[in-house]
């Protein structure tokens, strides 16, 4: 399928692996956020291999990303989103999050998922509900936080 593409205000997001800049979205990943602090650029290089990546662009500069795992029949994990700081307050999250609600390979989906420790208020605006105490017995996990 063609590189699904939005733009809006300047700004663009594209689903096209060409166009990421990985310098960026590992250098973030690993150094800004919490959930991959230091990880390794071939683990960010693989994880963006096996998914659906949307890349938010100013000119010719990446300022955000967001991947979505899935299988694109049932079930999607959304992770990695982040807008650079200096682009923060402009309404790029939200849109980011209506140009992967809108993507046509992703609709009819089942269930997403997402983990956020301080992000809930955008999610909600879309839908998306926090776990209670009886569907989180529902869900296991399996985690090696020495990994990186």
């Amino acid at each position: 399928m063609n590189p699904y593409t939005a733009e809006k205000d300047g700004f663009i997001i594209s689903t096209d692996k060409a166009l990421l800049d990985i310098d960026v979205i590992h250098s973030y990943l690993s150094r800004e956020s919490y959930w991959s602090m230091n990880i390794p650029r071939e683990v960010v290089e693989r994880s963006i291999a096996g998914a659906e990546c949307f890349g938010v662009y100013h000119g010719q500069q990446q300022i955000g990303f967001a991947r979505v795992i899935t299988d694109k029949a049932t079930i999607a994990y959304l992770g990695d989103v982040f807008i650079l700081d200096a682009f923060r307050g402009k309404g790029l999250s939200k849109w980011l999050m209506e140009v992967i609600h809108a993507h046509p390979e992703l609709q009819g989906l089942r269930r997403w998922l997402l983990g956020t420790r301080d992000a809930h208020t955008l999610y909600e605006q879309f839908g998306w509900t926090r776990f209670g105490e009886e569907q989180t017995k529902r869900f296991m996990q399996r985690q090696d936080r020495a990994t990186y």
